[in-house]
């Protein structure tokens, strides 16, 4: 009969930067939409807001960009943690 592994699963380097880079976009949210509430939206960085269409939490909607369902759902799980 085999063995059970008892060695912990590794990570792969990449999936753990991409882990921390989306933790800290899931932390800037708030202000991020903040800013754009303010109708400030060039003081977000452009890759950031490339990562968080990705991320589907921002669209692109008559050249501007809202909110998503999913950031919505994002930024009440952020504020619920924090609060």
């Amino acid at each position: 009969m085999a063995k059970a592994s008892t060695s912990l699963p590794t990570r792969n380097p990449a999936s753990a930067a991409a882990d921390e880079a989306r933790e800290r976009l899931r932390q800037a949210l708030p202000a991020t939409v903040n800013l754009l509430k303010q109708r400030q939206a060039d003081q977000i960085a452009d890759a950031d807001i490339e990562a968080y269409v990705a991320l589907n939490w921002l669209e692109w909607h008559g050249g501007g960009l809202r909110l998503t369902i999913t950031g919505s759902n994002v930024c009440a799980q952020t504020a619920a943690t924090t609060a």
